[in-house]
């Protein structure tokens, strides 16, 4: 963790409009879990399951609900939710590092790019023609930034980010190491057995407040374009494919797959290891649960679940001889009902 400058709780208090108890001239320096926290370190409860270490713990101040906090003695900032607070607490208290704005000598600039004058390009980049970096950008070093690509207000480029040509980056956006943004998208036609390339002529368009995580491919669109909408969340090693749409404010845990022209909604949350089948569609606030593979559209909001659990190996052998065998039990079964139905229609 790097230096902070330490805040009063009072000014924490204010930071997040929320009642204070306990002494407001208090400083926080550093976050840290109920279990190791101390002096000058915050931390909070969300957890039922972590309540036994509230009364045990040294922080200088804990973030509660109401709730919670009830007989507690220390410094405690009340608010309805403490997991968000802890996260806009945290946010305050260590703070990007600043960077000095500036091309470094190593870096290659293309004369028709423009950089403004406050953004920072790092050792051994490329930023080729037409680029356009706008105010506050950092680019990390190793990046590669192809030609006619635009890069919003703030926006971070963490080292070694590969940006193609004609990408669309709005502002604020964050994106780690090894993403790749702009890749052709997989498009092939077969003549009698040999794949012939099909020209991907889209371009990705990342909207305002984006995250993309380390190692994630956004392929570029194939006629039209690849869209992340503002807002959206994207872990580690996800693959989106072209003409992809996400919605805004939705969330896509690591190793995530989502195939080409698939729609996203608004909000929508798919977790670990989901796959996506291409050109369906999700509707706004659909949650789709781990390792679930979605190979039909989702029209109404919900939580939705694939797959089967872990289970010891000799149960899961018995199970999966069971699955080869359930097409002809409900044959079976449907031939016995209807000779039930028959039997009941006779005496009857």
């Amino acid at each position: 963790m790097g230096e902070d400058r330490g805040l009063s709780l009072r000014e924490l208090a204010e930071l997040l409009a929320c009642e204070l108890r306990g002494d407001p001239d208090a400083r926080i320096h550093g976050v840290a879990p109920l279990q190791g926290a101390g002096a000058g370190q915050i931390s909070f409860l969300a957890n039922p399951r972590y309540r036994s270490y509230l009364d045990a713990t040294d922080a200088g101040a804990v973030i509660l609900r109401p709730a919670d906090a009830e007989g507690y003695p220390g410094n405690v900032l009340l608010v309805k939710d403490p997991y968000l607070a802890y996260a806009r607490v945290a946010e305050a208290l260590y703070p990007p590092p600043p960077t000095a704005a500036g091309i470094h000598p190593t870096a290659v600039v293309d004369p028709a790019a423009e950089v403004d004058a406050t953004a920072a390009v790092g050792p051994h980049c490329v930023v080729e023609a037409g680029v356009r970096l706008a105010a506050g950008v950092v680019v990390g070093a190793g990046c590669f930034i192809g030609r006619d690509t635009v890069l919003g207000i703030g926006t971070r480029l963490m080292p070694n980010v590969t940006l193609y040509h004609d990408t669309r980056i709005g502002n604020r956006v964050l994106i780690h190491s090894g993403a790749v943004i702009g890749g052709d998208g997989f498009g092939f036609a077969n003549e009698h057995g040999r794949w012939v390339k099909i020209p991907q002529l889209g371009r990705v368009i990342i909207g305002d407040d984006v995250e993309v995580g380390a190692n994630t491919t956004i392929d570029r669109g194939a006629l039209e374009d690849t869209v992340i909408e503002e807002g959206v969340k994207l872990d580690n090693l996800i693959m989106v494919a072209h003409n992809v749409q996400i919605g805004a404010h939705s969330a896509a845990a690591g190793c995530v797959g989502i195939a080409g022209s698939a729609r996203i909604g608004r909000h929508c949350t798919l977790a670990g290891g989901v796959g996506i089948v291409g050109h369906l569609e999700i509707a706004d606030n659909v949650h789709v649960t781990g390792m679930s593979m979605v190979t039909h559209s989702l029209t109404e909001p919900g939580v939705y679940s694939s797959g089967t659990p872990l289970m010891d190996n000799r149960d899961w052998r018995k199970s999966s001889v069971r699955f080869k065998q359930l097409d002809d039990m409900a044959r079976r079964l449907r031939e016995l009902e209807k000779r039930l139905e028959r039997l009941n229609t006779n005496e009857g």
